[in-house]
């Protein structure tokens, strides 16, 4: 089997991951026959980790799951998680990265949803894949209702209270 250049640096990734343990020889075997068997070149092996490393942040898989069904200007998802804007601003720059989900700006208000159709298959399957792991999650439920409570206060109020909100 020809190894092409890519595949080759993938190949010494793996064996690294295994000698670093991180990965056990079966499950380095597997990743790289399937990657070889979908054909998954740099960008998808690019796109998956973007994918994968997007959504391993609690408070990244919170933001998504308070996207289901609606958009939200960064200020309403600041309130829900409690975290400081330039926090909140990277974590939303991580997720558009990874095409999870899609932003918008109108005059100083960033508004956020999540991925549409046309987003990359892989992106979508994610999203289903989290959202449906969410849907009894203790911290998932807290945070709906204070958003329900978010969603009765004007997005301009609500940054106004946050006194250093850039949206």
């Amino acid at each position: 089997m020809q190894l092409g250049h890519f595949q080759t640096d993938i190949g010494v990734f793996l064996a690294s991951a295994v000698a670093l343990r991180v990965l056990t020889p079966p499950r380095a075997g597997y990743i790289f026959r399937y990657m070889a068997k979908y054909n998954i070149g740099e960008t998808g092996m690019r796109d998956l980790l973007a994918i994968t490393k997007a959504l391993a942040d609690e408070n990244r898989l919170r933001a998504i799951a308070l996207l289901r069904g609606r958009e939200l200007c960064l200020c309403q998802i600041i309130e829900v998680l409690g975290l400081a804007p330039s926090t909140v601003s990277k974590h939303m720059s991580i997720l558009h990265q990874a095409r999870l989900v899609e932003s918008r700006k109108e005059g100083r208000w960033a508004y956020f949803r999540l991925a549409e159709d046309d987003a990359p298959s892989e992106a979508l399957q994610a999203l289903e894949l989290v959202l449906a792991s969410l849907k009894q999650d203790k911290q998932g439920k807290a945070d709906q209702q204070q958003l329900k409570a978010v969603l009765k206060i004007e997005p301009e109020e609500l940054c106004r209270m946050q006194a250093n909100c850039r949206c």
